[in-house]
């Protein structure tokens, strides 16, 4: 068999590490704009919504900043998205012909509920502040935020699935549901669907605090700085916590129904009695089965996925070979979200004991951390969803149908063709993009010449007042 470009085929097995390769590349760059669409959504919302309570110009200020960015963020994720659904049908046409029955009712329930409400509010947000009234105009922001956690809950609810199938019956070779209660709310998706969620709370909270940070070591001090570097150090200081205790309980979760992912990312051969230690560090060797240079904490490994002192965690060697992930990648995928994590808390920690010493905004040492921290968040994304995606190998619906059963019958060169065609594209498009939303970072938000006067004195948030402030015109009277 040829290629179309007339190419010898080789083997199989190289096309289908190429389409896992696109479909990995592809979905790297889409995660990473609903994410942050997800969190500056409902920022957005809580910066209208203190400005129709407080009236202080400030927020309004802020919210006319950051729904540029939103909007840039939000065009990119869905065309990023739109590319992943061809990609079903080029590269996966095994996995919809199993799965589909399940998966594309999902992904329809998600288009007819999430995004026809993003898209009849959307126009509003943006270009509506002279057109309705500002309570109308605050509820179509509230929608919009709205929208991007039912397009999570619907998103999350697919693949949570693919991760703990349960509701379905397979008939002929085919996925039929039985029970969409039990496929919607499937037993890792509560789990997942936080765990997201907050992700992109956090996401979302570095990039404001990172571009805050990036002002103010620049010099630039005036009010919406100063308040964008607050609130954003606030919400990590509430959320990454919590957004520990989710992964916490997620990995509970995980070692209940997918036992071999956790013996991946942890490095574990062998079932160990009595008690089991923690790699810290070391390099999994799939061949010799067998974490070389291990650097191993006693019965750490079972106080974490156990909560218990002697807990017991099953083994890579507890399943046929051809059923285990591959342990080098989830091990250091995961340390990768690990160590991010823990990045962000104690830039937390430091903010708040900063705060307290009422030296915030004046520690240069501290912004230029959060500045080349702010990314941060998007790799502690990025590291997860490797953990989690690589970690369900070799199986797209986990324990009912294999990656290599999912793929096309597609070329070698059929899809590297594609996957560099991807690559120049999506540098070429999505890097424009995000250049576009960095230099309206870097500029910042305009400066209002009485600002301050105009937060001091606390000026209300009346109908005429805000009909008269188009985007077109952010300077027009917004701090009077």
């Amino acid at each position: 068999m040829l290629s179309p470009i007339g190419a010898e085929v080789i083997l199989p097995d190289q096309a289908l590490l190429l389409a896992r390769w696109q479909f990995a590349f592809t979905v790297s760059f889409h995660i990473v704009f609903p994410a942050i669409s997800i969190g500056l959504a409902s920022f957005l919302a809580v910066l209208e919504g203190l400005w129709l309570r407080t009236g202080k110009p400030v927020y309004k200020q802020l919210f006319f900043f950051w729904s540029k960015i939103f909007a840039v963020g939000f065009a990119m994720g869905v065309v990023s998205g739109v590319v992943m659904s061809y990609e079903f049908g080029t590269n996966w046409a095994g996995f919809s012909a199993v799965a589909g029955p399940v998966t594309g009712p999902l992904l329809a329930f998600e288009v007819m509920t999430a995004f026809f409400l993003e898209a009849g509010f959307l126009g509003i947000m943006l270009f509506g502040w002279t057109k309705v009234g500002p309570r109308a105009h605050f509820f179509a922001t509230l929608m919009v935020a709205v929208g991007t956690l039912i397009s999570t809950f619907w998103i999350l609810s697919s693949n949570s699935w693919m991760q703990t199938p349960q509701g379905f019956d397979l008939v002929n070779g085919k996925v039929v549901p039985t029970d969409w209660l039990k496929i919607v709310f499937n037993p890792s998706f509560p789990y997942r669907l936080v765990h997201m969620a907050l992700a992109a709370f956090v996401v979302a909270a570095m990039i404001v605090a990172g571009c805050a940070a990036w002002h103010l070591h620049r010099g630039r001090k005036d009010r919406a700085i100063r308040k964008s570097f607050s609130m954003a150090l606030w919400m990590l200081l509430v959320v990454v916590p919590l957004q520990i205790a989710a992964g916490d309980a997620h990995g509970l979760n995980t070692r209940q129904y997918q036992p071999a992912k956790i013996a991946a990312i942890e490095g574990l051969w062998d079932t160990e009695h009595g008690g089991t230690s923690l790699n810290l560090f070391g390099w999994p060797d799939m061949d010799e089965e067998t974490t070389h240079f291990a650097l191993k904490v006693p019965h750490l490994g079972s106080l974490i996925l156990t909560h218990s002192w002697d807990g017991e965690i099953q083994g890579l060697k507890s399943f046929p070979k051809e059923d285990r992930p591959y342990s080098p990648l989830v091990f250091w995928s995961f340390r990768l979200m690990v160590a991010m994590g823990l990045l962000m808390l104690l830039i937390a920690a430091l903010g708040l004991w900063l705060r307290r010493g009422k030296r915030l905004y004046d520690a240069a040492w501290f912004q230029r951390l959060v500045f080349l921290s702010a990314p941060a968040g998007l790799v502690a994304l990025l590291a997860g969803w490797v953990t989690t995606e690589a970690g369900r190998q070799p199986w797209v619906v986990y324990g009912v149908l294999r990656t290599k059963d999912a793929a096309s019958a597609v070329t070698v060169n059929q899809v590297g063709t594609s996957l560099l065609t991807f690559v120049v594209v999506y540098f070429l498009v999505f890097g424009t993009g995000i250049y576009y939303m960095l230099h309206l970072m870097a500029k910042g938000p305009e400066t209002l010449h009485d600002a301050a006067h105009s937060e001091e004195e606390g000026t209300g948030a009346g109908h005429d007042r805000f009909a008269h402030r188009p985007l077109s015109r952010p300077t027009d009277a917004i701090d009077e």
